[in-house]
């Protein structure tokens, strides 16, 4: 299992992973449509790198038996890795 240092350089090596790390932290609850739209990133783009949070436990589904309009939220682990994020200034505001 990494640690949140290494968590943190995960998230970092691919910047569709701070893309929705971002957004959640912003939104709170928000659909994988709706990062899409605010980023000009491509829905396949941000399904990725939302199942690759997901795997990791950073992020979670709050409605994992739907099989579209899923909505996602940080999980405490994903809290952490955000805050180290902008306690190290590696992203800005929040």
């Amino acid at each position: 299992m990494m640690e949140i240092d290494e968590l943190t350089k995960w998230v970092l090596s691919v910047d569709r992973r701070l893309i929705v790390m971002k957004e959640l932290h912003r939104n709170e609850l928000i659909k994988a449509s709706e990062i899409s739209e605010k980023t000009g990133r491509s829905l396949q783009n941000i399904s990725r790198a939302i199942r690759e949070l997901e795997e990791y436990g950073l992020i979670e589904c709050l409605t994992p038996d739907k099989h579209t309009w899923k909505r996602f939220i940080l999980t405490k682990k994903g809290d952490k890795v955000f805050g180290k994020l902008r306690k190290s200034h590696l992203i800005e505001g929040g």
